[in-house]
């Protein structure tokens, strides 16, 4: 992920201008030391710079694809233009990066993703439960907002009585807490979820500005999500110098949720090093790896003196050699640690593979400054196959 920003980078972040205020948890993704030191839960933020979607609400009602009230109409045939379009959609923009037609129309057939299309207004705004998305194991919507002219959705807000990590008294925090009654009207602040009505608990999410669209608000939770394949989903948000909250309730119903696979006896070693794969999850629009790890990060001759080996990642591969592209990939500016929990997402499969192939790899890193052998624009780095750590896992529908 590059070095860590100063911690006077840390005052310019939207970490601070929005969640620090109840959760004093930072929305830029940072590394997961960073993000376990605050609440021990992650918030990351997209960086894709805003892109216009002007076709997302006339696809989605003219096609036969279109969903209303969170239940298919019908599936009908996703053609390919049909099936690129879908991804521009809020939601599938950030979740579909590089699926294919049939794992658009196998989401679409199974529930995974709908369109609500809810609103309510309060005091002259407006807001729209515009798509929702969950799979098993993520739960994504989007809030769009109108009513105002604003910089943002997300409110920059910090309250005047939360607990910060480091200094409190900074002219920038000082700045970000205002007094209720004097908040610009119309920002968004962090919505409460609720599952059957009860509060989810969650491990890493994203809440914010969503950056391909204008006047909207993307919640995405990811880790930690043990929710049943159905619920009465509850969204109550407030909007700042606006009474009354906003509450969205939403049936949700996932015919076919993500195949789990727990595999027994799944750990593989390498001298001091080992690791322990524990969950695999396919879906339509995902695939996740859980694992942990631990002992020193097995080296090459070429990470000895100067230069040294970054901490073990984990590259997927399905039956047809296909290489699973992650979610996100973290560099840290330090030595590994020995212990590692992996619960990482991937792009997803075409279909249901026979069975996926785990292949660990290392960075070589520089001990000076801890930059990364050939990294660039289109590459994260000179990688080291750990060809005795490579594992193969069955996949049973």
């Amino acid at each position: 992920m590059g070095q860590l920003p100063e911690q006077t980078e840390y005052a310019e972040m939207n970490a601070l201008e929005q969640r620090i205020r109840e959760s004093s948890l930072p929305m830029r993704s940072m590394s997961d030391q960073i993000m376990n030191r605050i609440g021990e839960r992650e918030m990351t933020r997209l960086s894709t710079k805003p892109k216009p979607n002007v076709i997302k609400r006339a696809i989605l009602v003219a096609s036969a694809a279109a969903v209303l009230g969170g239940t298919v109409i019908g599936s009908g045939f996703v053609s390919p233009v049909m099936a690129a379009t879908l991804k521009q959609i809020p939601v599938l923009g950030v979740l579909y990066e590089g699926t294919s037609e049939d794992a658009v129309k196998a989401a679409i057939e199974q529930g995974i993703l709908s369109e609500p299309n809810l609103s309510l207004t309060h005091d002259g705004v407006t807001l729209k439960v515009a798509d929702l998305l969950y799979d098993g194991t993520r739960l994504s919507f989007i809030l769009e907002r109108e009513g105002v002219d604003l910089p943002g959705t997300a409110s920059p807000y910090i309250s005047e009585d939360a607990t910060l990590i480091g200094n409190q008294d900074s002219e920038y925090v000082k700045s970000r807490k205002v007094a209720k009654e004097d908040q610009e009207k119309g920002y968004i602040e962090m919505p409460r979820i609720l599952v059957d009505g009860q509060e989810v608990a969650m491990g890493e999410g994203t809440f914010g500005d969503y950056p391909q669209q204008d006047n909207a608000y993307i919640v995405e939770l990811a880790k930690g999500l043990k929710l049943p394949d159905q619920f009465e989903l509850t969204i109550q948000a407030n909007v700042t110098q606006v009474n009354e909250t906003f509450e969205f309730k939403i049936p949700v119903n996932v015919a076919n949720p993500s195949i789990v696979v727990k595999p027994d006896q799944a750990t593989k070693s390498d001298g001091p090093f080992s690791y322990t794969v524990k969950q695999l999850d396919i879906s339509p629009v995902s695939t996740r790896l859980v694992l942990d790890s631990k002992g020193e990060m097995p080296a090459s001759v070429e990470q000895t003196g100067d230069y040294s080996a970054s901490m073990v990642y984990y590259e997927l591969v399905d039956d047809q050699g296909n290489v699973l592209t992650p979610r996100k990939f973290d560099y840290f500016n330090s030595r590994p640690e020995t212990e590692y929990h992996i619960d990482q997402l991937y792009s997803p499969v075409n279909g249901t593979p026979k069975s996926i192939t785990i292949k660990p790899f290392t960075l070589t890193v520089n001990n000076k400054d801890w930059s990364v052998v050939g990294q660039g624009k289109d590459s994260f780095g000179d990688k080291t196959y750990l060809q005795d750590l490579e594992m193969t896992i069955p996949v049973k529908p």
